[in-house]
């Protein structure tokens, strides 16, 4: 089983840069995918980046494509979220998730929340 808890979220003005981490229990951090989701007011949860287990493939949603960059950490359990140039449409709950294979996205995270101000 692997517990995930976000943190970094916050307010920031528009064009501002903000990280995102999210710090996983256990020893089998390294053997998920992992993916960042956000979820809006309002709106779906909805995709923005995974990456593979080893933190050598990446795939972003094309809205956050350029912006937005994951990386992890196996070594200290972590995963991240680069966020650059942001916008006011960024503003959402964002969540970390690991999954096996992409499809059923079976650990999630409570949520850090991100605000974005134009």
């Amino acid at each position: 089983q692997v517990q995930l808890v976000e943190s970094g979220g916050g307010l920031v003005q528009a064009g501002g840069s903000l990280r995102l981490s999210c710090a996983a229990s256990g020893r089998t951090f390294s053997t998920y995918g992992m993916g960042w989701f956000r979820q809006a007011p309002g709106k779906e949860r909805e995709f923005v980046a995974r990456i593979s287990y080893g933190g050598d493939s990446t795939y972003y949603a094309d809205s956050v494509n350029g912006r937005f960059t994951i990386s992890r950490d196996n070594a200290k359990n972590t995963l991240y979220l680069q966020m650059n140039s942001l916008k006011p449409e960024d503003t959402a709950v964002y969540y970390c998730a690991a999954s096996k294979d992409y499809k059923k996205w079976n650990y999630w995270g409570q949520g850090t929340q991100v605000t974005v101000s134009s």
